[in-house]
């Protein structure tokens, strides 16, 4: 499948939008220019400011929106393209029950073995990663992540 510039564009100028009015409902700190609204909005610009760049330049090519091709035929494929989405979608609902640390380490380390890494390798990495993730949101920004199941170690 290809997606014209244009429409992808139009996409993500719409999220870029709604991050930022979601961000019109997060508290301020008193005493303070900036509260926790400020990371949101930069992203928020600068995904904006990406799909303008990219609406117009599918607005020139003059292309079909929307293009089928051959590996849409290949259910393989077809679930790999899924799974990212698929994964964001189930951290959305594990996540709290479950813990920030086991359900990341959990999706990270299915999708390497979905897209064939050995498992050797997928195992350190994913857990790396979680733990690395976890550091910086929990430990550097103090960003609460669900502890779930591991609330009464952390």
């Amino acid at each position: 499948m290809r997606m014209n510039d244009a429409l992808l564009g139009a996409l993500l100028l719409g999220f870029a939008g709604w991050v930022w009015w979601l961000t019109t409902f997060f508290p301020s700190f008193p005493g303070q220019d900036y509260g926790p609204n400020l990371f949101p909005r930069i992203l928020a610009a600068g995904i904006g400011f990406c799909a303008l760049v990219l609406l117009l330049r599918g607005l020139r090519q003059r292309a079909p929106l929307l293009v089928v091709e051959g590996w849409m035929a290949q259910p393989r494929r077809v679930v790999s393209f899924l799974l990212i989405p698929l994964a964001s979608l189930a951290y959305i609902l594990v996540s709290d029950p479950l813990g920030f640390i086991p359900t990341a380490f959990l999706l990270l380390l299915g999708l390497f073995l979905w897209f064939q890494a050995r498992p050797v390798v997928a195992l350190p990495v994913a857990a790396g990663m979680t733990l690395l993730v976890h550091w910086f949101f929990a430990g550097l920004m103090r960003v609460p992540l669900p502890r779930g199941v591991l609330d009464s170690v952390l």
